[in-house]
């Protein structure tokens, strides 16, 4: 029997990529040997993406349109279409995609030759190609150590858009944040419940001309992710 992978793509304010950025994922999924499911979780958009979507995807088969009404945040919005995901396997994806969908594939390869129970893009893999700023690539690098220091997580990267999980392991796991430091928590919690977590090369082409990441949610997320340490430490997770 074919295995089913459910892709959740949140989405904010994406009118002007949201139907080429599903357009491209379902092309290719229909390329690999499994059944499919595109779930696109509109996060409180205050522009067309909303209306876009319900106008090309509403009732086609295979797709499914989640309204968060008002924006919660990336977390809720994946939290959201993990609460539909059917499939087997589940992967989340930016709406930018800046990492082409194709990498999916990568990502699934991975997971089977290192029997992995997750695998995430990493921009620090060695084999990674990376289109990015020098001052991203320095935040990156001290975000990394940051994580190794108070998370004791072995990961070089838990931040970039494109992540494949094995839909048990998401269902033994919950997410509490609701912003950019979701995805810390989710791996946090799955390391330690013993889970194999791999990491996968990218390629990182950024599609916008100015990316969303300014000092101010770069500042959001480093607080986000030390109010996140102190959390886990009362419940003694860390």
């Amino acid at each position: 029997m074919k295995k089913t992978i459910s892709v959740i793509i949140p989405a904010y304010n994406e009118e002007n990529n949201i139907i080429n950025t599903v357009l491209r994922i379902n092309k290719t999924l229909l390329s690999m040997n499994m059944n499919i499911e595109i779930i696109i979780v509109d996060d409180g958009s205050t522009d067309s993406t909303l209306l876009l979507l319900n106008k090309y995807f509403d009732k086609v088969l295979n797709f499914k349109i989640v309204n968060n009404e008002t924006n919660l945040g990336k977390g809720a919005a994946i939290r959201a279409g993990i609460d539909r995901a059917m499939g087997d396997y589940i992967v989340f994806i930016d709406a930018d995609l800046d990492i082409s969908s194709e990498q999916i594939k990568v990502l699934l390869d991975i997971m089977q030759i290192e029997e992995a129970d997750v695998v995430i893009g990493s921009k620090m893999h060695k084999c990674s190609v990376i289109e990015y700023p020098i001052g991203r690539r320095i935040l990156s690098l001290g975000y990394y150590f940051i994580i190794k220091i108070l998370f004791k997580l072995n990961l070089h990267d838990t931040q970039t858009g494109l992540k494949l999980f094995k839909k048990e392991v998401l269902k033994k796991v919950s997410i509490k944040e609701v912003g950019f430091t979701y995805d810390l928590e989710l791996l946090v919690n799955i390391n330690n419940l013993g889970y194999k977590i791999a990491e996968a090369p990218i390629v990182l082409k950024p599609q916008r001309r100015f990316g969303r990441l300014g000092l101010g949610t770069a500042w959001q997320i480093w607080r986000d992710t030390i109010k996140l340490y102190f959390i886990l430490r009362r419940k003694n997770d860390l």
